[in-house]
């Protein structure tokens, strides 16, 4: 009898948990991390940490701990589910300020921005629309930089010694069409992918994307993968699992 009441309040309280982490999964794969960015940003390690605190662990403390008519039982299950919540919260909270909020067409590639790696300083000298990170996925844009060429020397300055590189300023966004000419001018032909990745993939992996002719690099400090381009729009027809550079 004491396992039959043990398991039942173990699977009553795997239940609850699964339901919690099946819609914390919805939120981080469905709406913050949408494919591919869950795949180029890494959040999945991450993510499997927060679960495994929400549906296992949780659970298995409850597992140790029932035992029917036992004093105070109701407390401890109390203690303990808020304790979950609150790693849950905090893993939450850290899954979403990595989130990415711009993909930035950056000189001569897309950047991709995270949440907590925007630069604040001079956020109210952005246009509106720049100012605030979305919670709907990130949304593509392109930087400007300053025509003063004083201005211009102090922001090289500034990505190679301090590492706040322009992408990361959005009082420098504009939209990405505005930068059509330059997308345009720094696309690079398809056959330059044949000198960094094996030739059957890449002709798998193109004739799914006929419309594209063309890519640039697209990634986060960590990793790197390719958009490719239908270069006439210009517009980016997907981002592939390939590699832009040298290993």
């Amino acid at each position: 009898m004491a396992i039959r009441y043990r398991l039942k309040a173990f699977l009553i309280h795997l239940c609850g948990s699964a339901i919690l982490a099946v819609l914390a999964m919805l939120l981080v794969f469905g709406v913050w991390y949408p494919a591919p960015y869950d795949h180029i940003t890494g959040v999945a390690d991450i993510f499997l940490v927060v679960l495994f605190v929400d549906v296992v662990l949780g659970p298995l403390i409850t597992l140790l701990i029932a035992r029917r008519g036992k004093k105070g039982l109701l407390f401890d299950y109390i203690v303990i589910v808020f304790f979950q919540l609150i790693a849950f919260v905090y893993g939450l909270l850290v899954v979403a300020e990595g989130r990415p909020v711009w993909v930035v067409f950056n000189s001569d590639r897309f950047d991709i921005v995270r949440v907590r790696e925007i630069d604040q300083r001079n956020l109210n000298q952005a246009a509106a629309e720049y100012r605030r990170a979305s919670w709907w996925g990130p949304r593509w844009v392109s930087v400007l930089p300053p025509e003063d060429l004083a201005t211009y020397n102090q922001l090289v300055l500034e990505t190679a010694f301090a590492g706040v590189g322009m992408h990361l300023r959005p009082e420098l966004y504009v939209p990405l069409l505005n930068r059509a000419d330059k997308i345009r001018q720094e696309a690079k032909p398809l056959d330059d992918l044949k000198k960094y990745n094996n030739e059957q993939q890449l002709e798998a992996i193109l004739a799914e994307w006929p419309a594209a002719d063309a890519w640039l690099p697209i990634g986060t400090r960590e990793k790197s993968m390719v958009a490719l381009l239908r270069q006439d729009v210009p517009e980016v027809v997907a981002i592939v699992d390939l590699t832009p550079w040298p290993l």
